[in-house]
């Protein structure tokens, strides 16, 4: 029975999650991304920045860009996260506060469309 209210809560997150970020489109994360670009790359092969090239990060483990591998905190390189669209919505809302002691200067994207639409748009750069 536990493992049923495991799996009950889990599909409902999912769910949850699932359609907000269905309401977003990639187009309108390629905007909101804007806001990204100082520090940051997406197309494929794209350099480094202050942020790192975040081509393909859907799905990636943190901190796992080679090229840029020297650059990151301790703290990434110790979360042991992988970039899920939940962990990338639970980052970019806060991300001093999902990952402490982060270099991520950025304040973060306090609507959740905005944070689904970027989600949307990253993963359309695989």
């Amino acid at each position: 029975m536990k493992n049923g209210k495991i799996f009950a809560s889990a599909l409902t997150l999912a769910l949850a999650f699932t359609q907000f970020a269905g309401d977003a489109s990639a187009k309108s994360g390629e905007k909101i991304f804007n806001k990204c670009k100082a520090c940051h790359t997406v197309e494929k092969g794209g350099q480094n920045k202050v942020g790192p090239n975040l081509f393909g990060i859907v799905g990636k483990a943190a901190a796992s860009n080679a090229s840029y591998s020297k650059k990151y905190s301790k703290a990434m390189r110790a979360s042991g996260i992988t970039w899920t669209p939940e962990n990338l919505d639970k980052f970019l809302t806060q991300p001093k506060k999902f990952i402490k002691n982060t270099k991520m200067s950025f304040g973060g994207l306090k609507k959740d469309s905005d944070r689904a639409a970027v989600i949307e748009y990253l993963k359309s750069m695989m």
